[in-house]
């Protein structure tokens, strides 16, 4: 539950704590006084949009800090540590819970969850397992066929939520297999002309068997062939030049007259015999590369215009499949290698779409088993909810009224195959019409609190937030709301925002949001009523005279009314 609230710089709010606590809290306060802006701060502290538009002007930024009173293991303190936050243990199992939301002018926003910065999203998770918030909006999403069948499974408890889960499992089997089998059969055509064209560029590339860097070889290759007699030319006169086959001048003589004469004077000094042996390697070496032309003459020699043809030939094979396959040699290669296996998957499909039809029937079977399992158990949850929400709108001064909840076939979807219908007969002799076109506001208010009191007892949540439960009602029915406010209170923490003393008088917590003005600057807080101050906000209420004697009698009756048992009230409430 919700230990207490701050509010600083929240709309007309300049500064308020809002002590809450156990049982039920009833907030009042003149129209525009700020009491939306004590549900906009919950709001906050439960991970809603943060808005800029709700920083008090004169502020840089608006803060909202609550304390929540949760078990000291479970799920949310799971979720709290998952965050990096902290509880701090106060015994019996329970523990404090810091939370708090800051908002900039500029609409940035930060959040911390147990003393520790954590995203909204953290509160949203949060608040899922701590709150429900009902208002004006949630009157009219309470119109809507999914809102209905959402509070139906809500209500039908385990026995729902298995029947659900396992309805989404096997929807999810079959939508994938399902989407798989479309895919196949709508592209079956362009499938079919895939395999045909890769199947004839697999066998083009199996003629040619290119092989890794065979491009850049014949190129080197086609280069020598296209120069073959510059070629000869040049290594004839170098082999010339280093051992003449005439009787010319050439290195290897040249060199043997300079090693012959350094040997001679080389017996006198012998810096002139190592220079000797110097000139006799040159030599040497002179000759190992005249053996080496003579080597590349003989290939030249074997080399006719016939391979350059064949080289030229061989090339344009080679570049012929890299321009059909926009890619290099290296690309074609790897298509050849990759290729096989996509021309496999093509090449079964038909096989694929046998196998895909036989999972589709199969899974088709255990989504209908699942289907007809969840429509069961939302029948019988529908029919226990029809006839417990007539029954608490009877005590809610709606007598005559009968619910009747109804599911129908639709067509399959997530959810289901099931249509929900709240069906409203207000009065005796009436036909049940679906809520959204029968209930009255003041009728879809009790209602809506009807089927959260009825909810309550299968899916239990610690703290009811009402803005406004009462809007469209007063008298009689304004005293059943607020005396089913009361009972709610007994197992959950109840706040609710309203403007009917009729309501606020079953409180057992009354704060009040009072608006003030030195004539430049308007600003609210809230105060915590009792005694007279109490009695003097229900006589405004009442009347709109805080001051005003009659009414304020009128509030005390009121406050003892409330205080009485259930069954010393009934014979009262006709005053009211």
């Amino acid at each position: 539950m919700i230990e207490e609230m701050r509010l600083r710089g929240l709309g007309v709010i300049a500064e308020a704590t809002l002590p809450m606590g156990a049982g039920f809290t009833a907030i009042t306060g003149e129209t525009g006084a700020g009491k939306t802006m004590v549900v906009t701060g919950l709001g906050l502290l439960l991970g809603q949009r943060a808005d800029s538009g709700v920083v008090r002007g004169d502020t840089g930024n608006a803060d909202v800090a609550g304390v929540w009173i949760v078990p000291e293991a479970g799920a949310v303190a799971d979720r709290v540590q998952d965050a990096g936050g902290s509880l701090e243990p106060v015994g019996d199992g329970t523990a404090e819970l810091y939370v708090g939301r800051s908002i900039t002018r500029e609409g940035r926003s930060r959040a911390t969850v147990g003393g520790r910065s954590a995203p909204a999203g953290v509160l949203a998770d949060l608040a899922e397992a701590l709150v429900v918030v009902h208002g004006q909006s949630e009157q009219l999403r309470l119109r809507s066929a999914a809102a209905q069948r959402t509070a139906v499974d809500r209500f039908g408890g385990d026995a729902v939520t298995e029947a659900l889960s396992s309805y989404r499992a096997a929807w999810e089997q079959w939508r994938v297999i399902d989407a798989e089998h479309t895919t196949l059969t709508a592209e079956r055509e362009a499938r079919v002309a895939e395999a045909e064209q890769l199947r004839e560029e697999l066998a083009s590339i199996a003629d040619a068997a290119p092989q890794p860097g065979e491009d850049l070889a014949l190129a080197a290759r086609a280069e020598r062939l296209a120069h073959l007699e510059e070629l000869r030319a040049a290594a004839a006169a170098a082999r010339e030049a280093l051992s003449s086959e005439l009787d010319g001048v050439d290195v290897a003589a040249l060199t043997g007259d300079a090693r012959r004469a350094l040997e001679r004077a080389g017996e006198r000094d012998a810096a002139l015999a190592g220079l000797a042996e110097q000139v006799a390697d040159l030599g040497y070496r002179s000759a190992e590369i005249a053996v080496e032309l003579s080597g590349y003459l003989a290939d030249l020699d074997e080399t006719g215009p016939q391979e350059l043809d064949a080289v030229e030939h061989r090339r344009a094979v080679l570049t012929a499949l890299m321009r059909r396959h926009g890619g290099s040699l290296d690309e074609v290669i790897a298509l050849a290698e990759t290729g096989g296996s996509r021309l496999a998957e093509l090449e079964g499909d038909d096989d694929r779409i046998a196998e895909l039809d036989r999972e589709r029937e199969a899974a088709a079977s255990t989504l209908d088993d699942a289907a007809t399992a969840l429509t069961r158990a939302r029948t019988a949850a529908a029919e226990r909810l029809g006839s417990l929400v007539t029954v608490e709108l009877a005590a809610l001064a709606m007598p005559d009224a009968r619910i009747t909840v109804a599911v129908t076939p639709a067509p399959p979807s997530g959810e289901g195959r099931d249509e929900v219908a709240l069906l409203l007969a207000p009065h005796a002799g009436a036909e049940p019409r679906p809520v959204a076109r029968s209930a009255s506001g003041g009728e879809l208010s009790r209602v809506m609190l009807a089927i959260e009191v009825v909810i309550a007892s299968t899916h239990p949540v610690p703290t009811f937030v009402f803005d406004e439960v009462d809007a469209g009602i007063g008298g009689a029915a304004a005293i059943e709301v607020g005396r089913r406010l009361a009972r709610l209170a007994e197992t959950s923490q109840v706040i609710a925002v309203t403007h009917l003393a009729q309501v606020a008088a079953f409180a057992s917590n009354h704060l009040s949001v009072v608006k003030e003005s030195d004539g430049t600057v308007t600003a609210s807080s809230v105060r915590s009523l009792d005694g007279t101050e109490r009695e003097a906000e229900m006589a405004r209420l009442l009347s709109g005279l805080a001051d005003s004697s009659s009414a304020i009698e009128h509030a005390r009756e009121l406050l003892e009314l409330a205080s009485q048992p259930p069954d010393r009230m009934k014979a009262r409430d006709a005053d009211f």
